[in-house]
């Protein structure tokens, strides 16, 4: 990558339009960001909780509701531009790909949608609900479900190219390095897969189930463990290069720069440990579960908690910068785009933060 000095991080990320900012999800996001809390710009009421992650494209936010809609709205003035319906509620997190938003939904189906209009492309439908984002690359869709299948999908002519059982449930976000995808399952094991053949590279056994979604970076791929431990593992054999413990549950998805790793657990603390050895360098206290996956932006990392608060601390000291208190737990992992933060909350709404 390009070195970007304001990021305070190191190598900067390819920008992209999916979950955790690109095709590696290591949460980084290049743009200016919220070092001040201002205001609240604008909030759009949904009719049920959102778990999903939002998007931000050339001004619209894209996100799905537990009421089945997907809705794209006006970074601007925060008025709905227009809203999908699927058969069931929306947790999965939407990405856009060649002017395309691909999301997944309960019902089981992955939806292309025209990301203007709204308008039904294609679906494709799995037998399980999508929790999981969609990852690109040269024409080819991975996507999980939780009917324990891994699908590479040719998004031209919406056929399946293979499909790769894992002996669980997916909630995880698959992630795409130089041919191998990355992802977790219910059965504990992270699963390295050849993107073209579908065949398994290797697997890497946990002490508990996978929700969390890998990020890559170097030679390492991150993810968290139900058993509580945040693991680094050697892409090329699947060896365990250090694990962090926690006191609960790793759900979240980690954050990760060239110097740190960011984590959220159960234990409602948000962890920075050293990338290079595993090692904890500071844990910020909230008051409740932090499975809200973490951002970072400008050496300040963004995560929000079960205790109704998206957070902003420094990168080197977890000092607190700024918080904001909505009126519901928040697993929505934020978005931040041209100095503003998005993310969603379990009281309906869709905040827009500057």
């Amino acid at each position: 990558g390009i070195s970007i000095s304001l990021l305070g991080c190191g190598s900067a990320p390819i920008k992209s339009t999916t979950f955790r900012g690109d095709n590696h999800h290591r949460g980084i996001f290049e743009t200016k960001g919220v070092p001040k809390l201002n205001q609240l710009k604008w909030k759009f009421k949904t009719d049920q909780a959102i778990n999903s992650s939002p998007i931000v494209v050339n001004g619209t936010a894209y996100v799905g509701s537990h009421d089945g809609n997907v809705y794209a709205i006006d970074t601007a003035t925060g008025q709905k531009k227009w809203h999908f319906k699927t058969a069931s509620k929306v947790t999965a997190s939407p990405a856009i790909f060649a002017d395309i938003l691909y999301i997944g939904s309960d019902d089981g189906n992955l939806y292309a949608l025209n990301k203007d209009s709204g308008d039904e492309i294609w679906r494709y439908a799995t037998s399980g609900p999508i929790y999981s984002a969609v990852t690109y690359h040269q024409g080819t869709l991975f996507i999980a479900s939780t009917d324990t299948y891994l699908y590479a999908i040719n998004a031209n002519s919406v056929t399946e190219s293979w499909r790769f059982k894992a002996g669980g449930s997916i909630y995880s976000s698959p992630v795409f390095h130089y041919g191998i995808v990355y992802f977790g399952s219910h059965d504990g094991y992270l699963y390295a897969v050849d993107a073209k053949t579908g065949l398994e590279k290797w697997r890497f056994k946990t002490n508990g189930a996978i929700f969390s979604s890998p990020a890559v970076h170097r030679n390492s791929v991150y993810f968290g463990s139900e058993d509580g431990n945040l693991y680094a593992v050697n892409i090329k054999n699947g060896e365990e290069r250090w694990k962090a413990s926690a006191l609960a549950a790793v759900s979240s998805s980690p954050a990760v720069t060239d110097s740190h790793v960011f984590f959220g657990s159960q234990d409602s603390k948000l962890y920075a440990v050293d990338r290079a050895t595993g090692k904890v360098i500071w844990k910020y206290k909230t008051h409740d579960w932090v499975s809200s996956s973490p951002a970072v932006n400008d050496g300040r990392v963004y995560f929000a908690s079960y205790d109704q608060h998206l957070y902003v601390v420094d990168i080197e000291h977890g000092k607190r910068q700024w918080k904001f208190r909505t009126d519901g737990r928040i697993y929505s992992s934020p978005f931040i785009d041209n100095g503003t933060v998005y993310f969603g909350s379990f009281d309906n709404y869709l905040y827009a933060v500057e």
